[in-house]
């Protein structure tokens, strides 16, 4: 559609754009550096990611008028990745659901103890190979339990990445002519066991804050923004540079609760104002970057497992021609 030459509109909208994290992923697929930058690369993003059509640059000959900045980010329930299998060295008992150590012929640990054998009965033992997804299940498990322990059914088909032994190597269990066979073999798992097996995934483990959400070890959003410095480049020239603290979201869910975290309270007027007006003039270039300076922390943030959303925000004024 022809444009109307000599008459120019403005209107209030926002510029946005987003990284993000799909599901199963961590942080440090998408993005292995420790700078993030925004408004940069915006090819093949989904609506809800971006609202611009060229990298950097405004649409057509349009100008911008800056008057907020804000970040947003998302507090979505981590999903764990099928693909990432623990490998812990350590063997565990396996037992009948009342702790008793179960033997290579199916017996149980209380009936061997009263008879006299010519030889001793070995007790079988098992490594787990389960999935981080697998892993966390039981974790959640575990810990909403009294005793702060759960159980891996040893002969269930679906439960996979059970390798037993009696020692070595690996045998089946139990012994189809068993006296116990109706025993049901299972491993007893306790919270510390699986955090050690989660532990042993390393860089595939997720951060303390997934992997003991909600009871004082932190949050993702709050380890974000206390240790990251976000940064407007209009041309190549700096404009604000701070502490991500600075720009709220003012945007979001919100809770009173200790069960949900929000990065400033939901409204517009809850963010960072420009004391004077940022101007983005016709085919300049612009971005927002933000950096995780320290090492340690930049570390911990490659851990997080996504869905996770940043997006950045400049809310202002865009200057358009009328068509």
């Amino acid at each position: 559609m022809a444009t109307v030459q000599g008459i120019r509109e403005r209107i209030g909208q926002p510029i946005v754009d987003a990284f993000r994290v799909p599901p199963g992923k961590q942080f440090r697929d998408i993005e292995p550096g420790s700078t993030l930058k925004f408004f940069v690369n915006v090819q093949g993003k989904t609506k809800l990611e971006t609202n611009l059509q060229s990298a950097s640059l405004l649409p057509h000959y349009n100008t911008f008028e800056g008057r907020s900045m804000r970040v947003v980010l998302s507090d979505l329930p981590p999903e764990f990745s099928e693909d990432v299998l623990s490998k812990l060295s350590k063997e565990f008992e396996v037992t009948d659901e009342e702790g008793r150590r179960m033997a290579t012929d199916g017996s149980v640990e209380e009936i061997l103890a009263g008879k006299k054998t010519p030889e001793p009965k070995v007790f079988v033992t098992a490594k787990l190979e389960l999935d981080l997804k697998r892993l966390m299940e039981l974790l959640e498990e575990a810990r909403a339990t009294k005793a702060k322990e759960t159980i891996v059914v040893v002969d269930e088909p679906e439960e996979k990445g059970v390798k037993l032994f009696k020692g070595d190597p690996p045998v089946a269990f139990p012994d189809p002519g068993s006296e116990f066979l109706n025993a049901r073999p299972v491993i007893i798992l306790s919270v510390k066991d699986i955090e050690e097996m989660i532990a042993s995934l390393e860089k595939k483990a997720p951060p303390l804050e997934q992997i003991r959400s909600n009871d004082g070890a932190g949050n993702i959003i709050n380890k974000f923004i206390f240790n990251t410095v976000t940064t407007l480049f209009v041309g190549e020239k700096i404009m604000i540079e701070m502490p991500t603290w600075f720009f709220p979201g003012g945007a979001g869910s919100y809770s009173f609760t200790s069960k949900t975290i929000s990065h400033g309270e939901p409204s517009p007027l809850a963010t960072f104002r420009f004391p004077e007006a940022v101007f983005i003039d016709k085919q300049q270039n612009f971005r927002v970057e933000i950096d995780i300076p320290d090492p340690d922390v930049h570390k911990a943030i490659q851990q997080i497992y996504g869905p996770l959303f940043i997006w950045v925000v400049l809310d202002g004024y865009l200057t358009r021609d009328v068509q």
